[in-house]
């Protein structure tokens, strides 16, 4: 597997965290890889032989692009012979905006927008090899449709506390970082995300302990449930299955078994 990532130029870096291309090389056997939960939205273009979804015990081929918005357990996709993406990770509270869509819950969405007539380009450039000229194209159409829309200065600087804070921090301080009441701060992070100031935290805090466990499946599970701000070693575990659907130490074993993360940023992804 190949994976690079891309930061956003200035412009976008109050909406999209980063850009990143991957490519994984499966056989002529449909093969599965494990998307885990963390706390971003992500826009996914993808070329070669598709992607697939297991729905109802059924494969159900994924058009590009697709978003894949917060997840509250793992999903898996299928894939095989070649398969490269596009991804465009971004807050979950400036996806919907930056897209001029409606907010809403739920893990993989497939809609109809614009941003589909990108597709056919992306393909030619991806197929020649020219990633860097696919993600420029990108890149520039982002900073096109975030140059149409307003800034939310409140969200900014409240997704600014929540991520330095790595998801620990009370909702009533996240509130006063943003200059504004609990009531309204959660008013206007819903109508974005869909989800709650809790609900995101809690995404953080988990993807925090995951990568944790997959570059560190050695370290000690009380002392990081302290350093991430749980109340004890059982709350972290019980959090932890809540996302993962296993244990901490259950996924600390997948980790030492080889399923080998790309870099040191990149564990979303454990082939299956």
């Amino acid at each position: 597997m190949q994976h690079q990532e891309f930061e956003p130029p200035e412009e976008l870096i109050d909406t999209i965290k980063c850009f990143w291309y991957n490519r994984r090389d499966s056989g002529e056997m449909e093969s599965g890889f494990e998307v885990q939960p963390d706390g971003y939205a992500e826009i996914i273009f993808h070329f070669g032989n598709g992607c697939s979804i297991a729905f109802n015990g059924d494969l159900q081929p994924l058009p590009s692009p697709f978003m894949m918005g917060l997840l509250n357990q793992p999903v898996l996709f299928y894939s095989k012979n070649r398969l490269e993406i596009i991804g465009i990770r971004c807050f979950p509270w400036t996806v919907f905006d930056l897209l001029g869509l409606p907010s809403g819950k739920g893990g993989v969405h497939t809609f109809e927008h614009p941003i589909a007539r990108l597709q056919s380009t992306l393909n030619e450039w991806i197929n020649a090899g020219r990633i860097d000229e696919a993600l420029a194209h990108v890149i520039q159409y982002f900073l096109n449709a975030r140059s149409g829309i307003a800034a939310n200065s409140m969200l900014f600087k409240a997704g600014l506390a929540m991520r330095e804070a790595k998801g620990t921090m009370p909702v009533s301080q996240v509130a006063a970082a943003a200059h504004a009441t609990v009531r309204t701060l959660e008013r206007n992070f819903k109508q974005s995300s869909g989800y709650t100031v809790k609900d995101v935290s809690a995404l953080m805090r988990f993807e925090q302990v995951r990568n944790r466990l997959w570059l560190d499946p050695d370290v000690n599970l009380a002392g990081l449930a302290y350093e991430r701000g749980y109340t004890d070693q059982s709350h972290l575990s019980r959090e932890f299955r809540r996302y993962s659907g296993t244990t901490p130490a259950a996924f600390a074993r997948k980790a030492k078994k080889g399923k080998q993360a790309v870099n040191d940023n990149f564990v979303a992804f454990v082939q299956v």
